[in-house]
């Protein structure tokens, strides 16, 4: 398979693994970049020299082209653009941020330099400040979202008609059909987070896979919008964020239930209680924890017989 996104990132496939808080290590990203799509760290959860660890490691067990994802508001982001260009890292997607702050100089540094927006107008300043590609990502997706609150169906055709650069389709995507709606709508490629997050290689908690595998339509809830709309698991904890709504607390009040470290809690050590569980809508479709090769050749598989069947029909 062969268009402008295997090309501008060197893979066989145009299937990207999200870039996910706790989630996505060097074992995932390596697997899925050894399987034929583009495996990504997802930094936003790890400390610059942590990062450097899953760089290092990722190197030796892929000789495929990988990625880092990198939220822009990141505390330590000097250092960790530092460590991208030290190492060589190949392709970077930026998030949470003005795209123009980096990419030119990562560009600059012979890296590849994707940004995940949710709406047109930020989606032309990433084309203005000069990216290689665009990731839109629609309101069914995991974790941080846009206030928008658009889906991948209505904002993938309008941001593929507003800009020239390779598009991402990010949000709702876990199977090849989804990817033939995405591509039919004028993406390049998708991005995928939720299957993955539930894949053997995700450093996810066992207890939040299973919990992901288990998750039936209508579990997860657009969340936390006084401070960034956020899809959770609906546990415990969101009954909390739930009940703060409802009373219409501050943001302060939000702030101080969230706490530090609660999304590790729930996603990385397993407490699914009180945990913040950041997951996609598409984990209703979610039945079983595969390998990161088994998702990408399933999805591979259901592509090409979704297009093989459209080409079946006809009119009279």
């Amino acid at each position: 398979m062969t268009n402008r996104i295997t090309e501008l990132f060197n893979i066989k496939y145009p299937i990207i693994q999200g870039g996910m808080v706790w989630c996505s290590g060097w074992e995932l990203a390596s697997a899925v970049s050894n399987a034929g799509g583009l495996g990504l760290l997802g930094a936003g959860s790890m400390h610059p020299e942590v990062l450097q660890d899953h760089i290092r490691k990722t190197k030796r067990n892929t000789q495929m082209p990988f990625g880092v994802n990198v939220p822009l508001l990141y505390p330590e982001i000097d250092r960790i653009m530092q460590i991208l260009i030290e190492e060589k890292v190949p392709i970077v997607f930026t998030s949470a941020g003005n795209p123009k702050t980096w990419t030119k100089h990562l560009q600059d540094n012979g890296i590849i330099v994707a940004h995940v927006i949710a709406n047109t107008k930020f989606a032309l300043k990433c084309q203005k400040a000069g990216v290689d590609a665009i990731v839109a990502e629609g309101f069914e997706a995991g974790g941080h979202n846009g206030r928008e609150e658009t889906t991948t169906m209505c904002l993938i055709p309008q941001i593929s008609e507003a800009i020239t650069v390779p598009l991402i389709a990010a949000g709702g995507i876990a199977s090849g059909k989804a990817m033939a709606a995405a591509m039919a709508l004028g993406a390049d490629g998708v991005q995928v987070g939720s299957r993955f997050a539930a894949s053997k290689e995700s450093s996810g908690h066992e207890a939040f896979k299973q919990m992901i595998v288990e998750a039936k339509e209508g579990d997860t809830k657009l969340s936390l919008k006084k401070l960034v709309p956020t899809r959770l698991l609906n546990n415990e904890f969101y009954q909390k964020v739930r009940d703060y709504e409802i009373k219409g607390a501050s943001v302060e009040e939000f702030k101080e239930l969230l706490g530090r470290g609660r999304a590790k809690n729930g996603m990385f050590m397993g407490d699914l209680a009180e945990g913040e569980l950041e997951i996609g809508q598409v984990s209703a479709m979610i039945n079983k924890v595969e390998t990161a090769k088994e998702i990408i050749d399933d999805m591979i598989s259901d592509f090409i017989s979704t297009v093989a069947s459209i080409k079946t029909l006809s009119f009279k």
